[in-house]
């Protein structure tokens, strides 16, 4: 029998309801740290050898391991072969997420474009938006493959212009994944190389003799990869730091309880340390959910890791109404939340911090993992208060454009000369006055 918190809003304090609900805080292992830092300083020191020596330990290639970085290149034609030999319906699903997705940000980028204006003295200002020139990818290659994880972060950065794309991905015991290579390929993704770990986000980020160095690295990995992101942003960007899945379910109580109990399964199974939540203001509509999670739990293959992360992390909450649940969650920010009832646009008003909403019952969170057309890689552990999903405008970047006219510089001359003033700056303010007439 799976043991799963009960919570009852409506009987304790809105405070602790939450309280109990944010009370895990993901926390670095400091040996994790050390690890990371030392990875990172011996690939800047000693590039290609590190990033080998790294990969042949970690990785545990056969064979006495790779003698150089050469031996990890996976070319275009392994790709394509890759593509070619996968059984007719793993292609035509990977080709229909790729269209779907590629669409979506195809429309994105429409929304992203530049503007340039002219003031009534002829001065011209606007905004250009430009892509990156080099992205680095990486793609998770240890417990599990993510081929939906090539799409979604090379799919954007092709639509948005990136120049290249260079994607990492362990090969754990030298094994490559063919539905990982043939995204790729379908992707369009210009180069790949068999690496992963802290040395492939530092090969990435500061370049090898084999690696040129990338402007931003995106893509989930483990606590190293996390951990490596975090200490190479400012020499790159990067996307965020991922923490455990998350699904945050509202439900009126009219779905079938099946359907919710699997969709907190959806998400449980990723990891221990993920979070699935239930909040719904009907206790009946809540105890037949956990039945359905007791009789559906042991049909689950990865059972284990989803009883560890109902019973550490997951919770089925009795709320007072519709609008108390919206407030939660609000407050909770959830990477995925569903919005299960017969009305859900009504509720979903009521939302503004979540990664992805999906909205009415047949909207399952898993649909959008994979093939729905919006980007999967969401902000976690509350940073849906600030951030927001993947898309085209992570792979751009901006540049203000100011082209002032002579009678322009005539007024703002006047203007920045007393503010420079103002600040003690007096080149600043001299640089103005220079171009005035009088």
């Amino acid at each position: 029998m799976i043991q799963i918190r009960k919570l009852d809003s409506t009987a304790i304090d809105f405070q602790e309801t939450l309280d109990a609900l944010l009370a895990f805080e993901a926390e670095t292992d400091f040996a994790i740290e050390q690890a990371v830092t030392g990875i990172i300083a011996q690939v800047r020191a000693r590039g290609d050898e590190a990033v080998v020596e790294y990969t042949n330990k970690f990785d545990r290639i056969p064979n006495g391991g790779a003698a150089d970085l050469k031996a990890f290149e996976i070319g275009q034609a392994e790709l394509d072969a890759a593509l070619a030999a996968l059984p007719d319906a793993q292609r035509a699903a990977l080709q229909t997420a790729a269209e779907r997705i590629r669409v979506f940000h195809e429309r994105q980028k429409q929304e992203l474009q530049g503007f340039t204006y002219t003031e009534a003295d002829g001065t011209i200002l606007g905004q250009r938006i430009t892509a990156l020139d080099r992205v680095g990818i990486y793609v998770p290659g240890g417990k599990a493959a993510y081929p939906s994880s090539v799409l979604m972060n090379a799919i954007p950065a092709k639509v948005a212009g990136v120049g290249e794309i260079v994607m990492v991905v362990p090969t754990p015991d030298g094994v490559k994944n063919q539905m990982v290579l043939a995204a790729a390929a379908i992707a369009g993704v210009d180069r790949v190389i068999g690496i992963g770990g802290a040395q492939a986000v530092a090969a990435l980020a500061y370049g090898t003799e084999s690696i040129q160095p990338v402007d931003k690295i995106v893509g989930p990995g483990n606590a190293y990869v996390a951990a490596a992101k975090r200490r190479v942003f400012g020499a790159v960007g990067i996307d965020m730091i991922a923490g455990p899945s998350e699904i945050l379910v509202v439900c009126d109580g009219t779905t079938d309880p099946d359907w919710v109990a699997m969709d907190l399964f959806s998400q449980a199974e990723h990891d221990e340390l993920a979070q699935a939540i239930l909040l719904c203001p009907d206790a009946d509509y809540i105890a037949r959910v956990e039945a359905s999670i007791q009789k559906l739990l042991p049909t689950m293959p990865r059972q284990e890791t989803i009883r560890t992360s109902l019973t550490d992390r997951g919770a089925l909450v009795k709320v007072r109404d519709m609008e108390e649940a919206c407030e939660i969650a609000n407050a909770i920010a959830a990477e995925h939340l569903e919005i299960s009832a017969e009305e859900p646009q009504q509720w979903a008003d009521k939302i503004r911090h979540a990664g992805a909403m999906f909205l009415g019952r047949f909207s399952s969170e898993s649909l959008g993992d994979y093939c729905c057309g919006p980007n999967h890689v969401l902000p976690t552990s509350r940073t849906a208060r600030f951030s927001s999903p993947l898309g085209v405008y992570d792979f751009q970047k901006r540049s203000s454009v100011i082209q002032v006219s002579e009678a322009g510089a005539q007024t703002l001359g006047k203007v920045a000369a007393e503010l420079a003033y103002g600040e003690g700056l007096q080149a600043h303010a001299r640089s103005a006055e220079l171009r005035l007439k009088s």
